[in-house]
């Protein structure tokens, strides 16, 4: 395994990086020690000089949890079948079967981080979307055996038309408009159909409601919109129908490829909680239920709105007048659409989001904490009518997604004069608000 993957011809990486600095040399006399100290700076200063510069070629993120064996196939089938330029991105879950001790032998393409714990599918995905390198990103189960042409016919499909978000394949063993009838009863047979199947056709392209995340291609630009898999899914399950909606609520389209199948075992990880499974399904669907209310009422209404994809992203869908903090302790007032630093304390909750959330919105000038705590205290109360909830800003009525929504930003405390009736009829109708997708402290 190891020696096949080495011996696979991707595009490098290194051209596309700065001219390295050629390093001073050693003085005579410096020894072993004072080279080896000046090795590692030169590493350090190379690595910063890199971080953020990207590859034209896609990156595949293959969260992983024990199923040794059927990652070895997965790796084995993409090195097989793929000439595209790729880097594959191994996430394991504190694997306990030997997972972390195999990656360490795996070179050539693979790069690998090993969890303390179990963060479930959302949780080791989001490490390997912050690992990623390549402007396409595509999230792969670890027990899939990709096909010949798979990647190729998936980027032919996504790249025909900017206004597709993403695209799946076709497979013998998932839910909904994916799954497919196949002719063979073992792992021999799967290479025969795929090379008789898998011939790119765009009218075999077909547009759907739904994509299933065992194997799901996007530009890096949509994860920029979108930003991280919420992980307030355990373990798994649910977190891809979620993003699934937070795509199609800024207008993409969700495509199926149907002329490129990928072999899939169906959720081996998942079905190894044994008795747990239905617990764990039951939790997912609950936080999905609260999270979202009636999802597909939401992208009705915000298509039947009009007015183009929203400007900022999900942050489009974020609510002005709040208070937010990202990774460091700094706070910020989101307001007419900017972040503005707070100067002081404020005792004001603030949510805490990903810096892909918080560099959305473009920095403003700072703003001292009384004025922002003013304003917080001055916004108008949110309402309820014909069962939802709304909230009034800058002269528009936003519907909120969920209570979930409201109390994730903190809405439901603030404490300025109710909106009377008349008021609100001279609203007109916003983009509604949602809840934004957890992420842990420290990606």
């Amino acid at each position: 395994m190891r020696k096949h993957m080495r011996s696979r011809r991707v595009k490098p990486l290194r051209p596309r990086l700065r001219r390295r600095r050629q390093s001073r040399p050693i003085r005579a006399g410096g020894g072993f020690d004072a080279g080896l100290a000046a090795g590692h700076q030169e590493g350090v200063r190379a690595g910063m000089e890199s971080f953020g510069l990207h590859f034209e070629g896609t990156s595949i993120i293959i969260p992983s949890y024990n199923q040794l064996d059927y990652l070895k196939k997965c790796l084995a089938s993409i090195g097989e079948y793929t000439p595209s330029p790729y880097e594959i991105i191994v996430v394991d879950n504190a694997s306990t079967d030997g997972t972390a001790d195999y990656l360490r032998t795996v070179g050539g393409v693979v790069r690998y981080r090993i969890l303390e714990r179990n963060r479930g599918f959302a949780g080791a995905t989001n490490v390997g979307l912050m690992m990623a390198k390549g402007t396409t990103l595509l999230l792969l189960n670890n027990d899939t055996i990709v096909t010949p042409r798979w990647l190729d016919n998936m980027l032919a499909c996504l790249n025909s038309d900017p206004g597709i978000g993403m695209v799946g394949p076709v497979t013998n063993y998932i839910s909904g408009d994916q799954r497919i009838e196949v002719p063979y009863t073992d792992e021999a047979g799967i290479l025969p159909f795929a090379k008789r199947f898998n011939y790119s056709d765009p009218a075999k392209w077909q547009r759907t409601d739904r994509l299933p995340g065992f194997c799901l291609l996007f530009r890096r630009e949509l994860w920029e919109r979108t930003g991280y898999l919420d992980e307030g899914y355990e373990i798994g399950n649910f977190e891809d129908d979620d993003f699934n909606i937070r795509v199609r609520l800024q207008g993409y389209a969700l495509v199926i490829a149907r002329d490129t199948f990928i072999h899939h075992f169906g959720s081996v990880s998942m079905k190894a909680l044994g008795s747990q499974l239905p617990e764990v399904n039951a939790h997912n669907e609950h936080v999905y239920m609260d999270k979202w209310g009636n999802p597909h009422d939401l992208i009705h209404a915000v298509r039947s709105r009009g007015g183009g994809e929203p400007a900022q992203g999900e942050t489009s869908f974020y609510p002005q007048g709040v208070v937010v903090r990202g990774v460091t302790e700094t706070r910020y007032w989101i307001e007419g659409g900017a972040r503005r630093p707070i100067a002081g304390v404020t005792r004001l909750p603030a949510l805490r989001l990903s810096q892909i959330d918080i560099r959305r919105w473009p920095a403003g000038e700072p703003i001292a904490a009384a004025e922002v705590e003013a304003a917080w205290h001055a916004q108008p109360r949110i309402w309820e009518a014909d069962g939802a909830i709304y909230m009034a800003e800058s002269g528009v009525r936003r519907r909120l997604s969920s209570v979930k929504a409201a109390e994730a930003w903190g809405l439901q405390l603030r404490q300025g004069a109710p909106m009377t009736a008349d008021q609100i009829g001279r609203l007109g109708e916003g983009l509604p608000v949602i809840a934004p997708a957890r992420v842990a402290e420290h990606l």
